[in-house]
């Protein structure tokens, strides 16, 4: 089964102040992923195309970075997910920002059950505390 699931939020502030948050993220000054509510993002190394690691049950690696501006993922577990989720900053106006998350990914065996019944009701909140965590970020 294919999924496609995407968030995003228009963030009130130009994407060169955004992109430097985004990419922060797994770092010890991380400023976007909600560790403080939710398992953290760890990998191996720092963010750098090739790093392994993920959260909680969920697996990937670091298939893309384009500093400030997209970060993709490539799923290695759990058992199920075959696909990629990615964080991306597109600039909306002079002074606003896009950022969006988004899962491509094709299910089967057990994540066909897991998915609906389990891990989306997660991720989508988990993802919405991250853009609450970047916009609080933002403001300070």
């Amino acid at each position: 089964m294919k999924i496609s699931n995407i968030h995003e939020r228009i963030i009130k502030r130009p994407i060169n102040q955004v992109g430097p948050l985004m990419d922060s993220l797994s770092s010890s000054r991380d400023k976007l992923w909600p560790h403080e509510k939710w398992p953290p993002m760890k990998f191996d190394r720092e963010l750098s195309e090739g790093a392994k690691g993920g959260h909680g049950p969920i697996r990937y690696y670091v298939k893309q970075y384009k500093p400030g501006k997209k970060i993709i993922f490539e799923f290695t577990g759990p058992p199920g997910f075959h696909g990629q989720h990615f964080f991306e900053l597109e600039k909306k106006e002079e002074k606003s920002t896009i950022i969006r998350h988004t899962i491509e990914m094709k299910i089967k065996g057990q994540a066909l059950f897991l998915w609906p019944m389990f891990f989306r009701p997660l991720h989508d909140a988990l993802i919405e505390d991250s853009f609450d965590k970047l916009e609080t970020n933002l403001s300070l």
